[in-house]
């Protein structure tokens, strides 16, 4: 008696190599980065001390910490700028740790400037591709108002980058359909506010109309559980903001004689 085994069907070969990724993506990024970090620190020096108003009260910050977290003007904490304090926490930092110098108040302006143009390339990737990411990223670094911010020490530096981040977050929320990137552009926004006040909500118009579009019409990549009904969607915003804005009013260790003026209040 004789047992035939059946044959095992040949494995199909297929000719075709598997896709690889391009490089040259990571390739043009690199010197897109490296390009736009020249731009915005050769001959940073160049600007002294830039807007000596910021810088006081970085140098303030560098030798108090109670002046660092309300952002005085003075070490003495008599009286705060005219903005609230996020964007004097960075130079503040920068100050305390490598001196007070031109370079440790500026150089953390063109590093803003540098990570906004590497997360808008992030952002427009995503829909458009790598090539459209790199053309927008450029536009922002070559713009002629973007250079001279990334290279001086007012509060824009800081409010684009959060901002910058804050629409990438709600494009990924778009894609995945969750909550926990909707909370990180709420954040954001919420930072951007502590840096330049109301001007950072000029976006919220925008990421919620583009949040609710998706959801209404069945976008998303999860189950989207956030909005239901929609409405909540303003709710979560808007909370992730007010809880952040109310950061400098945190009440504290720091007794009332010690706190100073605000003058943003």
């Amino acid at each position: 008696m004789t047992t035939t085994v059946p044959a095992l069907p040949a494995q199909s070969q297929d000719p075709r190599p598997e896709p690889t990724t391009p490089r040259w993506p990571r390739v043009a990024l690199t010197a897109l980065l490296a390009a736009t970090a020249a731009l915005y620190l050769w001959g940073l020096a160049r600007s002294g001390w830039a807007n000596a108003f910021y810088s006081a009260a970085a140098q303030a910050g560098g030798q108090s910490w109670v002046a660092w977290f309300f952002g005085s003007s003075d070490a003495a904490n008599a009286i705060t700028v005219d903005k609230t304090p996020a964007a004097l926490w960075v130079t503040g930092l920068s100050v305390r740790i490598c001196g007070l110098s031109s370079w440790s108040i500026l150089v953390p302006q063109a590093l803003m400037g540098i990570a906004s143009v590497g997360l808008l390339y992030a952002a427009v990737k995503r829909v458009a591709g790598a090539g459209a990411g790199l053309i927008a990223g450029a536009a922002l670094a070559l713009t002629p108002v973007a250079v001279l911010m990334f290279r001086f020490n007012n509060p824009d530096a800081l409010l684009v980058l959060v901002l910058v981040g804050a629409a990438y977050a709600t494009q990924r929320a778009v894609e995945k359909g969750g909550t926990r990137w909707l909370v990180l552009a709420g954040v954001l926004v919420g930072v951007g506010f502590l840096a330049k006040m109301l001007q950072a909500f000029l976006v919220l118009p925008a990421l919620t109309a583009v949040w609710l579009l998706a959801r209404l019409s069945g976008g998303g990549g999860g189950s989207g559980t956030c909005c239901s009904p929609p409405s909540r969607c303003w709710s979560a915003r808007a909370g992730g903001c007010s809880s952040s804005s109310c950061g400098p009013l945190t009440p504290g260790p720091t007794s009332g004689a010690h706190r100073p003026t605000a003058c943003w209040s």
